[in-house]
């Protein structure tokens, strides 16, 4: 059974119809406007200290998801999402995700600063093993690793927002040489409102590019999330930042495994022995 609820027993918005068939037609979607003002407000704060002014953190906010930031990890239409394209239902539950946390960073750029490097696509025709794939059989998609990326401020079309190659994740053929001028009409983007989250599958061939508005920065937080027995990136929040989370959050880092029958055997809880903690980097 799929959470109703998320971590903060707000509840979880499913995808529509609309948003499963732009998501696997694209491989990527865009949820404008999440948070309200307040909340964004603090995430800001918490996210520039952490980059900047670490010293000013206690132990349980030093992380990119410590502190107020945490919220953003299972906000209620992310895991609606992420229930749909991701989760692993037998290991879900009222009290458990059925998917899990692999791996973030936070991105602060300035005007002039430019990270063009077309990757990934094609991931239909991976090999299982590879988290970079996309499965799919009539009505049910597994999207594999899959990135959430929070723009934390206004993000406006051509000022440098994420590039996709809309459904390069189902490609047959390689990127052609044409495509790497980013001015080729089949890059696309975004415009967005400041606390909206873009969601995308690591299979679909994608590229930052140069941001270009001399008056605001580009901040964002790119976090990705795995299937339960897998993860692809290193890394794991610190004990005290996750001790500080309420249980359902706690489960996106529980251990890389699955198990055969009931618990403790099948991995559907988290503990200080059932974590991700020997994966840090």
């Amino acid at each position: 059974m799929l959470p109703a609820v998320n971590g903060d027993g707000l509840p979880v918005v499913p995808m529509s119809e609309e948003q499963k068939y732009r998501f696997d037609l694209k491989g990527w979607i865009a949820l404008p406007g999440l948070l309200d003002a307040a909340q964004l407000d603090r995430i800001r704060v918490h996210q520039m200290r952490f980059l900047y002014r670490p010293e000013e953190l206690p132990p349980e906010e030093l992380d990119n998801h410590g502190g107020p930031s945490q919220a953003l990890l299972d906000a209620p239409a992310v895991v609606g999402v992420l229930n749909e394209i991701i989760s692993h239902q037998p290991l879900a539950a009222e009290d458990c995700y059925g998917f899990r946390f692999d791996h973030t960073y936070t991105s602060h750029r300035q005007a002039g600063h430019d990270n063009f490097n077309p990757h990934g696509g094609g991931g239909l025709f991976n090999f299982s093993g590879d988290s970079h794939l996309y499965q799919m059989h009539p009505g049910r998609i597994h999207a594999g690793l899959v990135r959430v990326v929070w723009e934390l401020n206004e993000v406006e079309a051509g000022e440098g927002g994420t590039l996709f190659l809309s459904g390069s994740h189902k490609s047959a053929f390689p990127r052609p040489a044409s495509l790497s001028d980013r001015d080729s009409p089949l890059w696309e983007t975004y415009s967005c409102p400041a606390g909206s989250a873009v969601i995308f599958t690591e299979a679909l061939c994608h590229t930052g590019t140069r941001w270009t508005n001399p008056t605001r920065a580009r901040l964002s937080l790119f976090t990705c999330y795995n299937t339960v027995n897998a993860k692809w990136g290193k890394g794991c929040p610190p004990p005290e930042v996750i001790a500080a989370m309420p249980p359902l959050r706690r489960t996106l880092f529980r251990g890389v495994w699955h198990g055969m029958s009931d618990v403790p055997n099948i991995n559907k809880y988290h503990d200080e022995a059932n974590t991700g903690r020997f994966a840090a980097g």
